[in-house]
């Protein structure tokens, strides 16, 4: 399925998402982040030891809420799993563009404590603000 024009061209902006996932104990937790995405998933790069990654191992539910920056009451949200996982350089080179794109620098700048992840959600249902 071709992703919603109107989130992947949130995604591919300069805009930031909140991702919703559940811990453990069933309680949500969000967590601002980059955004970016394919032809058919929202991409998101975290670290394998963070909570999230975590979170998604155990249950591959997320939601994903993309805003744009200019205007945040435009906005769309998208429901579904987690579906793939990519390590190894592609994570790498993924965060160093991310970087690029969010902070205008080559390289990230960031400690990475352990194995960077690239995670890819497809999504199933997806809600529109402003649009």
């Amino acid at each position: 399925m071709t992703l919603d024009a109107d989130l992947k061209a949130l995604a591919t902006g300069k805009n930031f998402a909140a991702l919703t996932t559940l811990a453990a104990d069933g309680q949500p937790r969000t967590h601002i982040m980059w955004i970016d995405s394919d032809e058919d998933h929202l991409v998101f790069n975290t670290e394998v030891h963070r909570a999230k990654f975590r979170d998604l191992e155990r249950d591959p539910r997320v939601t994903i809420t993309v805003f744009n920056v200019d205007n945040p009451y435009q906005f769309v949200e998208a429901r579904g799993t987690a579906t793939a996982t990519i390590t190894g350089p592609d994570a790498k080179a993924h965060i160093d563009s991310l970087a690029s794109k969010y902070m205008g620098v080559d390289t990230y700048p960031g400690e990475i404590e352990s194995e960077r992840v690239i995670v890819q959600m497809t999504p199933t249902k997806v809600h529109k603000n402003g649009y």
